[in-house]
């Protein structure tokens, strides 16, 4: 697309996305003309202007004489026009001093407030999906013969109580014999990585517990992988003061309503997991008809270098994407550091 615009047009187009995305008023060939810094007049600007609302990069609203954006305009904005702005360093403090190393949980609540307090729209960030979750401490409980209690700590402190049925009855030293094994020799290591180890290494055991040690082990995987996902939203309410979406109060009830299902945004935000740093989608880009004058801007976050989950910001389509995109990026950099072992 952008090959078909000589440089006239791109710096036309460029100087009424940003004008546009500064003051929300369509911008209508005057201003233009004082700036894009050509020495074009009026006249000329308003030829080059029908040409870029022919192509579907610009609109006309009936109750101007100016233009604004289209979808279609933001995109090749975004893809060839924009340029970047470092963040402020109040801001880069600000994140790297709120995102400290803890649990997934409120690490994920902490990135979707920030994000929404930085950008002033709503952040939005998928719970980690755990891959391969280490335990801190694992017990046996007697309740009866053939009837013991696993009760398994994770590193952030999760704790998972699962009933047991063995084969045979277990005394309680035996049952203190196992969980002591377990808790001194993988406490601190990955449950799938430990079930790898499991086989060979098992036979060191004194007595007939290994049935025990295999069934927490199984236990703590499918617990673990069974967690669903979920997206934790923060500063949904700011979109209140987005006139570009509050003007339409039926729109912005869908819009709500689509926080509150979550469906969508997790569908959505599930399809950024395998992109490379940031993916934007653009009004009707994102499939879901509510986010329709939205963009959202994602990006993949890490543990140990394995995608776990994403997070972004979900705002007007005239946002300032210059800074959005460094916030968005950097959050998700920062939240991979935090969530990974050190």
């Amino acid at each position: 697309m952008i090959g078909m615009l000589n440089e006239r047009a791109q710096r036309l187009l460029k100087a009424l996305v940003e004008r546009y995305i500064a003051d929300g008023q369509p911008v209508g060939s005057r201003t233009l003309a004082m700036v894009a810094g050509l020495d074009l007049s009026p006249a000329s600007i308003r030829n080059v202007l029908a040409d870029l609302e022919e192509m579907g990069l610009i609109a006309s609203p009936h109750t101007s004489a100016g233009r604004v954006p289209t979808a279609k305009g933001y995109r090749l904005f975004v893809d060839r026009m924009l340029t970047i702005r470092p963040l402020e360093e109040g801001t880069l403090h600000e994140l790297e001093h709120s995102l400290q190393p803890d649990s997934p949980q409120r690490i994920a609540q902490s990135a979707s407030l920030l994000l929404s307090d930085l950008t002033h729209f709503a952040g939005v960030v998928i719970t980690p999906q755990r891959l391969d979750v280490a335990f801190r401490q694992v017990e046996f409980l007697r309740l009866s013969e053939r009837r013991i209690l696993l009760i398994l700590v994770t590193m952030d402190g999760d704790v998972q109580n699962h009933l047991l049925n063995p084969s045979r009855d277990y005394s309680p030293t035996e049952l203190i014999e196992a969980a002591n094994f377990l808790n001194q020799h993988y406490a601190g290591q990955g449950l799938s990585s430990i079930a790898q180890r499991m086989e060979s290494e098992l036979h060191q055991l004194k007595g007939d517990i290994t049935e025990l040690m295999a069934a927490a082990i199984r236990f703590g995987q499918s617990a673990m992988s069974d967690v669903p996902a979920s997206v934790v939203i923060a500063g949904g309410t700011n979109l209140l003061n987005v006139s570009d979406l509050s003007d339409d109060l039926t729109r912005l009830r869908e819009l709500f309503e689509t926080f509150e299902r979550k469906t969508e945004l997790l569908e959505l935000l599930n399809q950024s997991r395998n992109a490379q740093g940031v993916n934007i989608f653009i009004g009707e880009e994102s499939g879901v008809v509510t986010l329709g004058e939205c963009s959202i801007v994602t990006a993949p976050y890490c543990i140990n270098g394995q995608v776990v989950g994403t997070l972004g910001v979900v705002g007007p389509t005239r946002m300032a994407y210059e800074r959005v995109i460094p916030i968005v990026d950097i959050t998700s950099r920062l939240v991979s550091s935090a969530l990974s072992y050190q």
